[in-house]
């Protein structure tokens, strides 16, 4: 609001009467009080006659909006030699009874007696001061058993009176606690485990489900047992399934891989170690969703005993892991990243996983030394997408049947 400076009152009495059916209004209390406070310093408005201040008065209302009330406080304020500016505001409050020192005295008083309920810890305090006449408990034993407890959760209370000590999680230096980042290269696996169930207190099948994040490139496997001695012989032979050099290993924080064994079997292959965030959901969330859309779908939920696992781990090898990287197709996401930064991805394109490792630039560098483009494709071409689902899947059914006829025996 810069109308009005340097007027004289002449101008400010032919203002006003030329603006009779004009409203004028401020736009925050800032700049209202900022230019009320400088047109009453300009005109100097302690000394003007009575005809001048009503006139100034009519102009402040007029060009703020303000009422005859709030301009006179205003106006008064200005002349009491204050500058005329909006008061912080202070809300309203009660007194405090009992002090720091209070609250302190009972937390001391709780620590001694191992914090015993209201109305004993109130009956020690009127002790302490009728008894044995302490001064510094002459508030404390007027204190109601309710505000007792109301003050044993204060700030200073706690504070004072509890030994908090943090949960200390166990160190454990294996594996770097972070999402892999494999910058379109293949050769990164999202690992997890699936469980076939458990019966009559005997544990089912174990299913370990590797994943390339890249070319989604899946191998399964199975194991009776995910102790060590069980599960690094099937990861070795998982991982010599995978056509392309491993470069990372990824699962969540389960023992069965953040172990010793299996780091010192991936620190020969020079393969990275990485671990799932807490609070991080979607870390491992590429095998948790084939967790679901291949293995139960396939194998299903019903319990499997642990002593049909070697059968399972060859019907992987031969028919399965083939059938779902050189005849399942997959939905390849392309992620948009929106002005907000949120990202959304959207499946327009449907490759299975060797379509995608085979269309990587530069797909050479990444193949293991003992295989070639054309020996991949060779292993591609030998049946029909569907020929080889109905093999795989004869297969199955007879496997699954052998389960039904050996648990009936």
């Amino acid at each position: 609001m810069d109308t009005g400076q340097g007027l004289s009152l002449e101008q400010i009495r032919a203002f006003l009467e030329a603006s009779d059916e004009v409203a004028f209004e401020g736009r925050n209390r800032e700049e209202v009080y900022g230019w009320v406070n400088r047109v009453l310093e300009e005109h100097n408005y302690g000394k003007l006659g009575r005809a001048e201040r009503g006139l100034l008065r009519r102009y402040v209302e007029k060009m703020t909006g303000l009422s005859r009330a709030q301009a006179t406080r205003l106006i008064g304020q200005h002349l009491h030699g204050e500058p005329v500016r909006p008061k912080a505001y202070r809300r309203h409050r009660f007194s405090a009874r009992y002090q720091r020192a209070d609250v302190e005295l009972l937390a001391a008083v709780d620590a001694a007696h191992e914090t015993l309920g209201g109305p004993a810890t109130q009956k020690i305090l009127q002790r302490e001061f009728h008894d044995y006449g302490d001064s510094r408990y002459r508030r404390l034993a007027e204190l109601s058993v309710a505000h007792l407890y109301r003050l044993r959760q204060s700030r200073t209370y706690r504070r004072q009176g509890m030994d908090y000590q943090p949960t200390r999680p166990t160190a454990v230096s294996i594996g770097e606690r972070r999402a892999p980042r494999p910058e379109g290269r293949p050769g990164y696996l999202r690992v997890d485990t699936v469980h076939q169930g458990d019966r009559d207190g005997a544990k089912g099948v174990y299913h370990i489900n590797a994943v390339d994040e890249v070319t989604q490139w899946q191998v399964v496997g199975a194991t009776a047992q995910i102790s060590e001695a069980w599960l690094i012989p099937v990861l070795e032979a998982m991982l010599a399934q995978f056509p392309f050099r491993i470069l990372g290993f990824h699962s969540d924080n389960g023992s069965e891989f953040i172990n010793h064994r299996v780091a010192e079997l991936l620190n020969k292959l020079l393969v990275e170690q990485t671990k799932s965030r807490p609070r991080h959901s979607n870390d491992n969330g590429l095998a948790e969703c084939k967790n679901g859309a291949v293995v139960r779908k396939h194998m299903g939920y019903n319990y499997i005993a642990a002593p049909h696992a070697a059968a399972i781990e060859r019907f992987y090898e031969e028919y399965f892991n083939p059938y779902l990287n050189y005849h399942r197709p997959c939905g390849v996401p392309e992620l948009k990243v929106d002005g907000k930064g949120k990202v959304t991805r959207s499946y327009r394109w449907y490759a299975t996983p060797w379509e995608i490792l085979r269309q990587l630039p530069g797909l050479a560098q990444w193949l293991r030394g003992d295989l070639t483009v054309a020996e991949l494709e060779q292993r591609a071409r030998r049946k029909s997408d569907t020929a080889a689902a109905l093999e795989m899947q004869a297969v199955k059914r007879k496997l699954l049947g052998s389960f039904v006829e050996k648990r009936s025996a």
